[in-house]
């Protein structure tokens, strides 16, 4: 027989002289049924990258082909799960592993590891939904059309949908009752006259995008209560976002607060190659953490993908695919997901290392020459569309770059750079200095701003857009001011120079700054964000004013309403924004008060 190992290369095995194995074919690799996939095909050798540790593997030991692509199993349980990167629950394996180590010995310890050659089910088969069917026999059915409900959890309700490209008429529907994922839900007769019986479950290949009807403008914001997001560098329902940045910049604490206050439906996140330790705070956090919108757990909105770096490296590739099938999976049923890649740098460094053992030619800094292609296949998948059933949903992608030693100009940022329109880049220094979010506004930027503008103008105010230009303006003016202090000094700056200086730190450490512990820090409404920069722009106008008036900074400054504006967030809860009106009268009336002889009038 042919299907044998021939060579084993770390995960990368090869079999010799069969023509059994087609492209991207799932196979069963040596006698624990490794889960592989062929890579690579020549008439000498077929090539297989292994999502499994191969340490035991043997010259010889049989290789299975399947005849399918590498699949997720999509269907109720997937939220509030944990899986591995090629979708395996990490829950039952765990409790397999321990439960085989405890009954083979009581002397031998708990594995606390996933071992090889498991392939669980990836979703419960015993556990019985509340299943309400929505069609009747004689209704024809096509691709993407709910033919069933059942609540998956107290967030989230799922709707099994006929697959893609299958179309036919309903000849049997089970009553309203509690059913397994297995079982038979309907029966459609299709146009050859065969008969399918469709279950709760759906397989999909995990490298295919799912079909949609159409593609969707993308003009709507992903609400995230973090104000310089929101407002300074905001994303869209549909986009697509980096957060690169150095260790201990705050790239897990950024998604994890983008995680728990974004307005998606359902959160995605994928813990790639990332620290054990890391992944599991990530896992206590989230099963701690409660929704601000339900006073539910975070858990029943969000599925978490854990392969951290101790595990298979071919498995870190895979479960950025597979995250984002789950992901459109549900934007498919209408659902609003963000997903959470953490982090795309150890994903690239899984394609180098596989690269460099199928010896192929390395380009910039080892990267295998299709490193931007791969990333453009990733991003490219986020949207917001019209599904093929008519309802609208969007796949939003925020990934976290680890570039060595905060270079931003190393070939994964770069390339990602090109692919995503949202680059929040975080700073060092701001992270040192206990800056949170650490995004350094001067070199990250959004190209949604033209896109969302007239969503902020119509749903907030028709003056929220004008405010954020001007708050941005102030930051780029104080950029250009400190190249001058740092080489002269501030005391030989004229008074509108130094205003726009304090004005600046205002809007960094009262509005950029914000304080996750905070019950109305943690998360901010665009209205009281609109108003806080009113506030700030009009302190700035009337001072301006008033130095051309000929009153000195010094008095200006003495009205302590500059120390008051940067601890607005604290004073004014986000439920009793009528408080601003004080701060307006406040404004005018000690500015506007102001004699240019000095004091009050």
């Amino acid at each position: 027989m042919n299907n044998t190992v021939f060579s084993i290369n770390g995960p990368v095995v090869k079999a010799a002289n069969t023509r059994d194995f087609s492209m991207l074919e799932m196979v069963y690799v040596g006698e624990k049924r490794l889960i592989g996939e062929v890579i690579g095909v020549t008439d000498e050798f077929t090539t297989i990258q292994v999502y499994e540790n191969t340490a035991g593997l043997k010259i010889g030991e049989p290789i299975e082909s399947t005849g399918a692509p590498v699949c997720a199993n999509l269907g109720p349980g997937i939220i509030s799960n944990i899986f591995d990167g090629i979708e395996r629950p990490l829950r039952d394996m765990t409790a397999l592993n321990t439960g085989l180590a405890s009954a083979n010995s009581t002397n031998l310890p708990i594995n606390p590891f996933v071992t090889e050659g498991n392939s669980l089910f990836s979703l419960d088969t015993e556990k019985k939904y509340d299943v309400t069917v929505t069609v009747k026999v004689g209704d024809k059915l096509c691709g993407g059309d709910i033919y069933c409900t059942c609540p998956e959890t107290a967030l989230i309700t799922h709707k099994c949908m006929v697959p893609p490209n299958v179309e036919g008429e309903v000849t049997f529907a089970v009553d309203r009752g509690q059913y397994c994922v297995n079982d038979t839900i309907i029966k459609l007769k299709l146009a050859d006259g065969t008969e399918l019986p469709l279950t709760m479950v759906q397989k999909w290949a995990i490298k295919k995008a799912r079909p949609v009807s159409k593609r969707l403008p993308i003009n709507r914001p992903l609400i995230t209560g973090q104000r310089v997001i929101d407002t300074i560098i905001p994303i869209a329902k549909g986009g697509t976002a980096a957060i690169p940045g150095g260790f201990g910049t705050g790239k897990t604490m950024t998604q994890h607060q983008l995680a728990k206050w974004c307005d998606a439906d359902i959160i995605v996140y994928i813990g790639c190659g990332e620290r054990g330790n890391e992944m599991t705070q990530v896992l206590e956090e989230f099963s701690e953490l409660i929704d601000p919108k339900s006073s539910r757990p975070l858990t029943d909105r969000t599925v978490l993908i854990a392969n951290t770096s101790n595990m298979p490296v071919a498995a870190r590739e895979a479960s950025i695919y597979t995250g984002i099938t789950l992901a459109e999976y549900y934007r498919d049923m209408g659902y609003h997901i963000a997903i959470m890649a953490d982090s795309t740098s150890r994903w690239a460094e899984a394609l180098r290392e596989i690269s460099g053992r199928l010896e192929e030619m390395p380009a910039e800094e080892g990267f295998p020459a299709y490193l931007p292609s791969r990333l453009s296949e990733f991003y490219e998948r986020a949207g917001y569309v019209e599904n093929l059933n008519g309802t609208e949903g969007s796949v939003t992608i925020i990934g976290a770059v680890s570039p060595q030693g905060s270079d931003f100009s190393e070939p994964v940022t770069q390339n990602t750079k090109r692919f995503v329109r949202c680059f929040w880049a975080l700073d060092k220094s701001l992270a040192y200095a206990r800056h949170y979010p650490a995004i350094d506004w001067n070199s990250s930027y959004s190209e949604y701003i033209e896109d969302l503008s007239d969503f902020f103008n119509k749903n907030v105010s028709p003056d929220f857009m004008a405010l954020r230009q001007k708050i941005s303006n102030i930051l780029q003016e104080e950029t250009k001011l400190m190249e001058i202090v740092k080489l002269i000094g501030a005391d030989v700056l004229p008074d509108d120079q130094k205003l726009a200086i304090e004005t600046a730190r205002v809007v960094r450490v009262g509005f950029l700054q914000q304080n996750a512990y905070h019950k109305d820090d943690t998360y901010v409404p665009l209205e009281k964000q609109r108003l806080m920069m009113k506030v700030i722009v009009e302190l700035y106008v009337k001072s301006l004013a008033a130095l051309k008036n000929g009153v000195p900074l010094s008095d200006i400054m003495a009205t302590g309403l500059f120390d008051k504006a940067v601890k607005i967030k604290y004073d004014i809860p986000n439920d009793e924004l009528e408080k601003f009106d004080g701060y307006f009268a406040e404004i005018e009336e000690k500015i506007g008060g102001l004699t240019v002889t000095g004091g009050l009038l």
